[in-house]
């Protein structure tokens, strides 16, 4: 019987985990040419928007193809959908329609980089923002590092403290807002900026030798929310998918500063073909680009997941750090 899910059956703190485990076979995947995922593609309705298509698979023992579809209508309500597919017999094993599976691959990524990029016993997090995609961020991290102290800013207050109430009690740590930038990200060894900034509001003085620093808002030439000079003292420049990166539409943000030539793939990373952090004093800097295809990666780990059926997960929503994803994105 195929399932068809929404964002109130993604419940239940195992969620982030699994995503982070299918993803992290993925990018390997990746490495030996078995992840299929070639770039997005918009088909526009004159003066509406776009439905934006992105289309992956999995080569191996069991694998998987699918799509995902969403659009850019103006409106208050969008519904992502992602269909699954068995790529051996052609079965359709289900369907997730809603948000929540997006902002959790998303989330799920920037953990990836967080294992591979930060130092191993990074603890402290600044986080730049407080919306959706700085919730999913902090979930990925907190399950890949035994984080301590949290500390958040954005440029509403009531938006912050909300973010710390919510991610205090979801997750178990210790998360504080703060009024500025600087006591956000002072002494933190992991920066995640998740803003929707076009001016950079982060610059290298700001973070401590030794940092890793995650950038998910806009990254083009015409804004971005991180200095220049960050991706120059970065020892290590890595992305999802260099090839999006290089597709914008409006040029990436490093395009031309020299930064540009160094940032290499964090599959190859993952997969030793590249050279990661190699000391404790070298900055990482992570471009998320939101590797087009993975959506069906991680959808199928969750319709297949014997744990999730097992609790019921589908259908039966639960207190955990998913619960609050559909809070906006904030700016700085």
């Amino acid at each position: 019987m195929t399932k068809i899910l929404r964002d109130e059956d993604l419940a239940g703190g195992v969620l982030m985990s699994i995503a982070i485990d299918a993803l992290e076979a993925a990018f390997l995947a990746r490495a030996g040419n078995r992840l299929i995922s070639p770039p997005r593609h918009h088909v526009s309705f004159p003066d509406r928007g776009d439905l934006v298509f992105t289309v992956g698979g999995l080569m191996g023992e069991t694998p998987i193809a699918g799509f995902r579809v969403y659009d850019t209508f103006k409106g208050a309500e969008h519904t992502q959908i992602v269909a699954v597919w068995s790529a051996d017999d052609a079965r359709l094993e289900g369907v997730i329609l809603g948000e929540r599976l997006g902002s959790l691959r998303t989330g799920a990524i920037g953990g990836l980089a967080v294992r591979h990029l930060s130092g191993p016993d990074a603890r402290n997090v600044g986080i730049i923002g407080s919306g959706a995609q700085a919730r999913t961020q902090l979930a990925a991290a907190a399950a890949v590092r035994n984080l301590g102290r949290v500390r958040v800013y954005s440029r509403d207050e009531i938006n912050r403290a909300a973010f710390a109430s919510e991610m205090q009690h979801a997750l178990g740590l210790d998360v504080e807002p703060v009024d500025s930038v600087s006591k956000a990200v002072d002494d933190a060894d992991i920066v995640i900026c998740a803003t929707t900034s076009q001016t950079p509001v982060i610059h290298s003085p700001d973070l401590k030798l030794g940092v890793h620093v995650t950038t998910v808002g806009p990254k083009t030439l015409q804004g971005y929310e991180l200095g220049l000079d960050v991706a120059d003292a970065a020892a290590v420049i890595a992305t999802d998918s260099p090839e999006q990166a290089r597709a914008y539409a409006s040029q990436f943000f490093l395009a031309g500063s020299g930064a540009d030539d160094r940032m290499v793939d964090l599959a190859d990373i993952i997969a030793g073909k590249a050279a990661g952090r190699r000391s404790s004093e070298e900055m990482t800097l992570f471009c998320s680009v939101g590797l087009a295809g993975t959506e069906v990666v991680v959808a199928s780990a969750i319709l297949r997941s014997p744990a999730l059926v097992r609790r019921g997960s589908f259908g039966a929503p639960q207190d955990d750090p998913s619960r609050p994803l559909r809070a906006p994105q904030d700016e700085v």
